[in-house]
């Protein structure tokens, strides 16, 4: 018999807004942590959002983030099993770059319902696209253990990536989230800093000029494992700069067999640690093209 299962992801996941009901996705909030100590959750809410860029463009302090408590997951869980699922399954951001794939082990154990909870070793757009991988194959009829396996054995393949660049590195050197910063500092007019996502760690990878250069950088740094011509999924990501990430999207469609694509808004938690004006994607491969 199938079995009924709950799909939740964290708010860094950057999920669009439309999926919360055509997968049945969930997900619950980081927070920003504000020099007063107010703690604001990072709801996946576009108005919301929208406020929030205004505000981090204006504050003279960038504020720090926090992840889910184990309460804070143990609440979701359980209200999940009032609600009649059987199993829930969790995708977190890299646990590289946050304590919530913690948070999240822990409050399983205390909890009567099944929990998987999965370290995605990624970050951003890139999450949701496993997540619903898992819910096409719960759909299918394969059980959660039976669709961890077959995601885990993606990642591992390199099938899902998040590529991105940054207008103001500064944000995510103060926030401590990068590694191999040496010859990436600078605030130089319009260079872009470009970043994936390696063993679970933000990698800067190259520094360029203008927005431009920096969407050819992402591109070439998808085809050093997916040649042009693959067939892909996206979702495209931004922190308030819709046109930076059209104008990617548009690029790696002259080179790129994308099936499915999409553009959702980075979340506050995000956008604290990136800055604004950051444009990236999350890639799912769906095949390589070969010869």
């Amino acid at each position: 018999m199938r079995v009924k299962v709950k799909i939740l992801v964290d708010s860094t996941a950057d999920l669009p807004f439309s999926w919360f009901e055509k997968y049945d996705i969930d997900s619950i909030p980081l927070y920003v942590v504000w020099e007063d100590g107010r703690m604001e959750p990072d709801v996946r809410d576009e108005n919301a959002i929208k406020d929030f860029y205004e505000r981090i463009r204006k504050t003279p302090t960038i504020p720090k983030t926090s992840q889910p408590s184990v309460e804070d997951f143990k609440k979701y869980y359980t209200r999940y099993e009032e609600e009649g699922y059987d199993a829930v399954m969790v995708f977190t951001i890299s646990s590289e770059l946050s304590g919530t794939y913690n948070s999240a082990v822990q409050a399983s154990k205390e909890v009567k319902i099944p929990v998987h909870v999965l370290d995605t070793k990624l970050a951003s757009g890139a999450v949701p696209l496993p997540a619903r991988v898992a819910r096409e194959l719960l759909n299918e009829g394969k059980s959660p253990e039976e669709v961890l396996k077959v995601i885990e054995e993606r990642l591992k393949k390199g099938d899902f990536k998040a590529i991105f660049y940054v207008s103001d590195f500064n944000y995510l050197v103060k926030g401590g989230r990068v590694t191999k910063v040496q010859g990436f500092l600078g605030t130089l007019l319009k260079v872009r800093v470009c970043l994936d996502i390696e063993d679970g760690k933000l990698i800067p990878y190259r520094k360029v000029r203008g927005d431009k250069n920096a969407i050819e950088a992402l591109l070439e740094k998808l085809a050093e494992d997916t040649p042009a011509g693959s067939k892909i999924r996206v979702i495209g990501v931004h922190a308030d700069c819709e046109t930076g990430v059209v104008d990617l999207l548009n690029a790696a469609r002259q080179r790129y067999e994308i099936v499915d694509e999409i553009i959702s808004p980075m979340g506050k938690v995000i956008t604290t640690h990136v800055g604004p004006e950051t444009v990236g994607f999350g890639v799912e491969v769906l095949e390589r093209k070969t010869g």
